[in-house]
């Protein structure tokens, strides 16, 4: 009984929660488009690849580790060496976006790890961004916490997302994206003239997708611990079923926290499947739009993120259901400290 008491004692849980985006049509017939472009910047990194051929980025990159299936439309091609991570966006053969978040990748004028004070003294950051294409007209508006910590810049048809570290003050992680990608993932509150993009998504594709997402978080998840000098993590399928189950738990039954009405809360829901551990932790989020969006936000809560850059944790499991998602972290019981 010794372990138990243990894993009370030492026993870890933090979550995030962000509510989804709301969308508006725009039907102000004053509206005009208004230049927000940083054209006289050149994107000289991967931002150059917007709009290039599958066979282009073969050429240069290589097979990538997996091509993983995403909500949008698009598929992603994954490079996942933690010193080069990458994910770009392939859809009917061209790249339309673009994630990094290695620190030895060229996202040029930008640069991973820099004061994101330093960056903006020539990129001066706007609350609204506009998107013109062919059959309508998109304004995102970002609110103060958006250019904080993911604002969003405009360089003629290309569009960046960049996701800072607030606790560090640097640049964590940067996305391109076409104009269409933009309007498709809509990451922030839009108000808009004209149709909006959807993907159908059945079953089957669905289920691709949530695991795609699982393995895209565990990968991040390592490149953030390499970056700060962590021991990377190991997967653990048991581990990530627990996790599965929890985030479909909280989808079905539209509730979200740790410990769920009918399957108890992290403690009781390994032991439950028999897994054995001296420490544990959960991560959970809901209504983000994918694995590089919600591995941002864990790291820029206190709690999440110290919980995802905890030494003494070893494995991983990452459960996703839908736009539910669930990490439970590990040190099994016979794991040396």
């Amino acid at each position: 009984m010794r372990w138990i008491v243990v894993l009370i004692t030492v026993f870890i849980i933090v979550f995030y929660f962000s509510p989804p985006d709301e969308q508006a049509p725009f039907n102000d017939t004053s509206f005009q488009m208004e230049q927000r472009s940083h054209d006289n910047i050149v994107i000289e990194g991967l931002g150059a690849w917007i709009g290039k051929t599958e066979e282009e980025v073969k050429q240069t990159f290589g097979q990538p580790a997996r091509i993983d299936p995403s909500a949008y439309g698009y598929v992603w091609w994954v490079y996942n060496d933690p010193k080069t991570y990458m994910q770009i966006g392939i859809r009917d053969g061209r790249v339309v976006t673009i994630y990094a978040c290695g620190p030895e990748v060229n996202v040029a004028p930008f640069q991973i790890n820099r004061s994101i004070n330093e960056l903006l003294q020539t990129m001066p950051l706007h609350d609204d961004i506009h998107v013109q294409l062919d059959d309508g007209v998109y304004r995102f508006q970002l609110t103060e916490e958006d250019l904080m910590i993911q604002p969003l810049l405009s360089f003629g048809d290309v569009y960046v997302q960049l996701y800072i570290d607030r606790f560090t003050g640097t640049l964590s992680s940067v996305r391109f994206l076409d104009g269409e990608t933009l309007v498709h993932i809509r990451p922030y509150e839009l108000k808009y003239r004209g149709p909006l993009p959807e993907v159908a998504i059945d079953e089957t594709l669905e289920k691709q997708i949530e695991r795609a997402n699982a393995e895209q978080i565990f990968d991040i998840t390592n490149v953030m611990r390499a970056r700060h000098g962590i021991s990377p993590l190991t997967w653990d399928e048991r581990v990530a079923q627990v996790a599965y189950e929890h985030s479909k738990d909280m989808a079905e039954n539209k509730f979200f926290a740790h410990e769920s009405p009918t399957s108890g809360d992290l403690q009781q829901r390994l032991i439950r499947a028999g897994i054995s551990f001296e420490l544990a932790g959960e991560n959970i989020a809901a209504e983000y739009a994918d694995a590089p969006a919600v591995v941002e936000a864990w790291l820029n809560s206190r709690s999440h993120r110290q919980t995802l850059l905890n030494n003494e944790l070893t494995h991983l499991g990452v459960g996703v259901y839908k736009r539910y998602y669930t990490q439970n972290f590990i040190r099994p019981l016979s794991q040396p400290k």
